[in-house]
């Protein structure tokens, strides 16, 4: 049998061919202008929704779900979270979903119980180890999480609608400074004593194991506005041959421990620091304006020697783009700033630590970056 394929019939398959195509072509276009948008919205409610996360997770702290895993052993069910937090069964439903968020965002573990179907158990990851143990880090969040500052940030919009200068939004919204509030408060006064203390013992270790060698050669130090020395107390520990003394406010020493080892300073860093081999700001620049900061340096330069005679200040703070790169770490630090900004503080870069540092006379200055978002800043007259 022989088929005979016209011209005209060539002609008629190529166009309806090449009709399929352009039809493809356009169903795949617009698939992918459709996933784009859908994307763009996703980034959206992932922003919008991302106050739940830090909510749900405060939730965590206050009903110290870390501590009920920690306490089972490490691995628990639901029910036995409920029972450890003293939940009423009604609220394991709930408590379901609240652990989903935190397993979805790695607070915590999830994995299918062996010994039940069905069921699931839950565990500590390394983030969450360090809700519980030794290294417990739940009183700085505590502090950082509180109805005090959280609340702020609802106001944060007006606030910007004034002029400046004008008042901080922690001002604005409380009608004190915060310094005022911690003072007067007698809660707030122990959540913040106790959030530094944590973040002290947790830090200060990681610093003195990654980058002991700042504190080599020192045979004084002052620890400005050092609280009650928790940061003091291990660089005397892991460093004997330091003279460890803590300068700050009258009414802060006054409730200080007895007998740690310590010699304790009533004084304002404004005014005057004691002599030293080596004057030692941890997470205090950050609380300042550059007039401020550039006072508090000026007086750390009178209180020690000529770098030649071992003179400097080791600052611990943010210096922010300095570290890892990766998105995690970038947005922690600018979400600090934004966070440190409402009580009138600040977050620097480096070219903002060189301004004031060099305003304040000194010569020379090393960032360290070895303590996560933070930095240990070595400073030389």
């Amino acid at each position: 049998m022989v088929f005979y394929i016209t011209n005209k019939a060539i002609a008629n398959q190529s166009k309806s061919s090449k009709h399929c195509t352009m039809g493809s072509i356009q169903e795949q276009n617009s698939s992918t202008g459709q996933k784009a948008l859908l994307d763009a919205q996703l980034d959206l409610w992932h922003n919008t929704f991302a106050f739940i996360k830090s909510m749900a997770f405060k939730c965590a702290l206050e009903l110290r779900l870390a501590d009920a895993i920690h306490h089972h052993g490490g691995i628990v069910t639901l029910t036995q979270i409920a029972g450890e937090a003293k939940l009423h069964p009604s609220k394991i439903p709930c408590l379901c979903r609240v652990m989903r968020v935190l397993t979805v965002t790695g607070i915590f573990s999830i994995a299918k119980n062996p010994a039940e179907d069905g069921d699931h158990v839950y565990g500590l990851t390394p983030a969450s180890q360090l809700l519980a143990g030794p290294q417990n880090l739940t009183p700085t969040l505590n502090l950082i999480l509180h109805n005090t500052f959280v609340s702020l940030f609802l106001g944060l919009a007006t606030w910007f609608e004034h002029e400046l200068p004008d008042l901080a939004l922690f001002e604005m919204a409380h009608g004190k400074t915060v310094w005022d509030v911690i003072i007067h408060d007698a809660t707030i006064s122990s959540i913040f004593n106790e959030g530094m203390i944590a973040d002290s013992r947790f830090v200060m270790d990681i610093a003195i194991k990654e980058c002991g060698h700042v504190f080599q050669g020192i045979s004084s130090l002052i620890d400005v506005a050092g609280g009650h020395g928790a940061a003091a107390q291990a660089i005397a520990k892991a460093f004997p041959f330091i003279d460890c003394s803590v300068l700050d406010l009258e009414h802060v020493i006054a409730n200080v421990p007895a007998d740690n080892g310590l010699k304790y300073i009533a004084g304002d860093m404004f005014e005057s620091i004691p002599p030293a081999n080596a004057v030692f700001p941890k997470w205090v620049m950050h609380d300042w304006g550059d007039a401020e900061c550039v006072t508090i340096l000026k007086n750390c330069k009178k209180a020690i020697p000529t770098r030649d005679a071992g003179g400097k200040v080791i600052i611990v703070d943010a210096v922010v783009g300095a570290g890892s790169s990766t998105l995690k770490h970038r947005e922690t630090q600018v979400l600090y700033d934004l966070f440190i900004m409402v009580a009138n503080g600040i977050e620097r870069d480096e070219q903002e630590w060189r301004k004031i540092i060099f305003e304040a006379g000194f010569t020379h200055y090393k960032i360290i970056p070895v303590l996560g978002v933070r930095s240990i800043i070595e400073v030389y007259p």
